[in-house]
């Protein structure tokens, strides 16, 4: 392990002490130290999106631990990091140092970015949008930074997800928020202590109704595209598990795929994968 790893685990590790719980938790800790390793899925969605990464310019809003950052600037996207918590900025310039790139990494929260106006034609902002203050200031930002034409890449949690995405307990979103906190204290996943201190309450969260979502995002000047329907319909949605790929076959057999994809988004999936292009091109 080179010194630079030495110190990238040394920067992360705190940051996971409150995942003990995982089974898996080895595993997942070593992705989050190889983060960058992990971006095949995401790259190629940006390569869907706006083809070739190479010279494009890219803003990861909410960059994280830089897995997406690192990994697009090491395909030759010209990429910022933007990162609210400034603890992450390190681990950030410490991916990056691991390449020697010279990656710019701003510390600014997403509802006002110190960038000019149409300055990139792609950002991503996955895992984000349920924790900012204003979600809807950070959506006109987006909007404001992007070229007309350009593409945002972005995740919401559903408020009715049957598993939540971040507390990985079932149910707990159709239950009154007090009652799914004290659920959550009980089964011990809380997040608390001061490495967590910017962390937020369910209560505290951003979950989205898609509907509610496209119409907030359209008004704002996107036009909406669910990556994950988008896949259905182009027979590329993958499915691990044997009996949902043989359901969705024999739903698509009678006509039904497509609105059995639509009822499980709006009552039980956990996240919404949009493409918002900033209309005006």
């Amino acid at each position: 392990m080179t010194d630079i790893d030495q110190q990238l685990a040394a920067a992360i590790d705190p940051w996971l002490q409150h995942m003990k719980w995982r089974r898996d938790f080895a595993a997942w800790r070593e992705r989050r130290l190889q983060q960058e390793r992990y971006q095949d899925e995401r790259l190629a969605q940006a390569r869907a999106t706006i083809g070739d990464l190479r010279g494009a310019r890219v803003l990861d809003l909410g960059a994280g631990m830089g897995g997406f950052a690192v990994a697009a600037a090491l395909a030759g996207a010209r990429v910022t990091a933007c990162e609210y918590n400034p603890a992450y900025c390190r681990i950030i310039r410490l991916r990056a140092a691991r390449y020697d790139l010279r990656l710019p990494i701003i510390n600014a929260a997403g509802e006002g970015l110190p960038l000019p106006s149409a300055a990139f034609d792609l950002v991503v902002a996955w895992d984000v949008l349920e924790h900012v203050q204003d979600p809807v200031a950070v959506l006109r930002e987006i909007a404001r930074v992007l070229r007309p034409g350009g593409h945002a890449l972005i995740t919401a949690i559903n408020r009715r997800a049957w598993i939540d995405p971040h507390y990985h307990m079932r149910g707990i979103n159709w239950l009154p928020r007090p009652v799914a906190e004290a659920l959550i204290a009980l089964r011990g996943r809380a997040k608390r202590g001061a490495a967590f201190r910017d962390m937020q309450r369910l209560s505290a969260m951003h979950y989205f109704h898609y509907h509610e979502l496209v119409r907030l995002c359209e008004r704002l000047g996107f036009a909406v595209t669910d990556l994950r329907e988008r896949a259905l319909l182009a027979g590329q949605l993958p499915s691990r598990r044997p009996w949902r790929r043989a359901a969705r076959a024999a739903l698509r057999q009678i006509g039904l795929e497509q609105a059995a994809y639509r009822w499980q988004r709006r009552f039980y999936t956990g996240m919404f994968e949009l493409d918002l292009r900033k209309e005006g091109a």
